[in-house]
């Protein structure tokens, strides 16, 4: 990202959302949240310049287009996140679709993203990563300053690990949901 850029953060409200929007307004990007309306607050909490209730708008549609588009939630097919692209945008598939019984998210993030890319103008790309030091240290920085902070919506015992899936699988938590030993 870079400042002044547009970015759409799908999921915003989650845990993976919640932090990417902190980070995106850090770097100085105007940042647009997709959430539902219940969690607008939180969102704009977090930074975010703007709020679409994805259960009324389709913010997929091209009306709007975004430099960075950051789909942590993972349900829409790639045709119609590129539609919300400018022509030299990045999409970057973080989160799973659900996907084929075999394949789960990994096909559109991992395969058929990076594949589509060598096609047209657009940057789209699944989330691998390697865990930089570096990268780990500017993070610590904007904790300790209180740019980002994590949100954390609940916490469950070790022992309660199977609600605490189920609890996930729900797909409305705010935040991460913490286990605890």
């Amino acid at each position: 990202m870079q400042p002044g850029q547009s970015v759409l953060v799908i999921g915003a409200a989650g845990g993976v959302g919640s932090l990417t929007v902190q980070i995106a307004k850090a770097e100085g990007a105007k940042v647009t949240a997709v959430s539902s309306a219940s969690k607008e607050d939180l969102v704009r909490s977090l930074g975010a310049d703007d709020v679409i209730d994805y259960t009324r708008e389709d913010f997929t549609g091209g009306a709007r287009r975004w430099d960075v588009i950051i789909d942590t939630a993972g349900r829409r097919p790639l045709s119609r996140l590129r539609r919300a692209l400018t022509p030299k945008g990045t999409l970057v598939i973080v989160g799973g679709d659900g996907g084929g019984r075999w394949t789960g998210g990994f096909f559109r993030g991992m395969l058929r993203a990076p594949m589509v890319s060598l096609f047209v103008g657009q940057r789209l790309r699944g989330l691998a990563t390697k865990i930089k030091r570096q990268d780990l240290l500017a993070l610590v920085e904007l904790v300790e300053a209180g740019t980002v902070t994590p949100v954390i919506d609940r916490t469950y015992p070790l022992i309660e690990v199977p609600d605490a899936i189920r609890y996930l699988e729900e797909g409305h938590s705010r935040g991460k949901v913490v286990i605890t030993v």
